[in-house]
């Protein structure tokens, strides 16, 4: 059970509050709050094609709750059960509804089981001449799910893979033999994360294997020797305590990359994914590193703490872009930080020059190119700006107050902006009304 389900309990018991009081919070909006997903995945790699079978355990939110609303892509459903009994159900466009068969109270604990199957042309990559499967993405192409960022659910994995097949998911994968050609690889994610950040990557892979600041690594790739895969990620355990130190919550658990036919890179709990042509371009120059500090980065600023909604999805990358150039100080010297410094601030300058600098939190997420150029590059500018009114040694502790207080959870600006005041001791209203929700300047 979530924090904000417990706590909407309270309210509900207490007399403090009722479901419409509370509207404001999404899980309650909603009418339920998933708690763990389970699926199992049986691609077909020339055909592009999978079929899927997943249990989803949730916990109601409202009494007497008869709909449950999922995103679903383009995935045809082809069953849903619920307490070994067909239950009725509709598609409308990306969207799952089910019906309930009665009324049931708040608090009440429900598992839902699915079958469905798909041909994803997006969200689930697959590339069969060079014998690579992986997500990116858009979960909901390849599984049931809530793809709001506030949804925080464990998850299990289980893919049915070609035997000649390696594969990086959450964690540690447990492996069984299916038959002479096919092997099952199963992942669990036992602490609770977005549904954005699920996936796997598998392919004909060449694997190396090492250990860095009490961190195991591993690294995989179609075609790089081993040696050439720990010249392209040799500074991943550098980055990631360096992030640990910065966030004051030091990195756990495994950390594996994976070099894939094509991405503009991604964060996936516990991994993430880059592309070959982009590693080699690490091979060539190390100081071209930032974008897997990017991805790392998103361990906890993302993942750890996700924005509440994609409005405020500067809290994501935003956060990611500035701490990337901040681990190329650390390990490059300050000039590569200015470098990146003065990029955000000529793409910035550049917005405003075509009249399309605006606020960094929106009321509705519009994913264009100028867009994106507000949340990474104007973001991580004005986290500089607030580094260089702050002074290093308040901006970092506030960085380490924030990042510790709402680790595992969901936040909106203003819990970033009530975190920097309380660490710095300063009013920063000013600055927030004019660089975060205002258009801001260039200095």
């Amino acid at each position: 059970m979530t924090h904000r389900f417990r706590w909407f309990l309270v309210l509900a018991v207490c007399g403090l509050g009722s479901p419409f009081a509370e509207a404001a919070d999404p899980a309650v909006a909603r009418g339920f709050d998933v708690l763990h997903y389970g699926v199992r995945l049986d691609p077909d790699l020339d055909a592009k094609t999978l079929r899927g079978r997943e249990t989803i355990r949730l916990a109601l939110t409202r009494a007497g709750q008869r709909e449950l609303a999922f995103d679903a892509g383009a995935l045809d459903i082809d069953s849903v059960q619920y307490e070994g009994r067909e239950l009725a159900f509709s598609k409308e466009g990306k969207q799952l509804k089910l019906a309930l068969p009665e009324g049931s109270p708040a608090g009440k604990t429900l598992e839902i089981s699915l079958a469905y199957r798909g041909a994803p042309t997006y969200g689930l990559e697959f590339h069969p001449e060079e014998k690579q499967i992986y997500t990116i993405f858009s979960t909901s192409q390849w599984m049931v799910a809530i793809d709001a960022p506030d949804e925080r659910a464990s998850f299990a994995l289980s893919v049915a893979l070609p035997a000649s097949f390696d594969a990086i998911g959450h964690g540690k994968a447990k492996v069984e033999r299916i038959d002479a050609k096919q092997r099952l690889f199963q992942w669990q994610q036992k602490v609770p994360v977005p549904s954005f950040v699920y996936g796997f990557a598998a392919g004909e892979f060449a694997a190396a294997d090492t250990r860095a600041h009490g961190v195991a690594l591993r690294m995989l790739a179609r075609d790089p020797p081993p040696e050439s895969l720990r010249r392209v990620f040799a500074d991943t355990g550098d980055m990631l305590a360096f992030f640990g130190e910065r966030a004051g919550v030091r990195y756990e658990g495994r950390y594996d990359q994976a070099l894939v036919v094509k991405t503009v890179g991604q964060e996936l709990a516990g991994f993430s994914l880059l592309s070959e042509a982009y590693g080699q371009e690490v091979l060539e120059d190390a100081k071209n590193e930032g974008l897997i500090a990017h991805e790392a980065a998103h361990q906890w600023w993302g993942i750890g703490t996700t924005c509440r909604d994609w409005g405020h999805f500067w809290l994501n990358e935003g956060f990611a872009t500035f701490m990337a150039a901040a681990y190329l100080e650390h390990r490059f010297g300050k000039d590569e930080y200015l470098k990146s410094v003065a990029r955000w601030r000529e793409r910035t300058a550049r917005l405003v020059a075509e009249g399309k600098n605006h606020a960094l939190v929106y009321q509705q997420w519009k994913p264009s190119g100028d867009d994106r150029a507000v949340v990474y590059q104007r973001g991580a500018y004005v986290l500089h700006l607030l580094r260089e009114r702050l002074g290093e040694e308040k901006f970092w502790k506030g960085i380490r107050d924030y990042t510790r207080e709402h680790r595992g959870r969901s936040v909106e600006t203003a819990d970033f902006q009530r975190a920097m005041q309380r660490s710095s001791g300063q009013d920063l209203d000013g600055f927030f009304r004019q660089q975060v929700y205002g258009s801001g300047g260039l200095d």
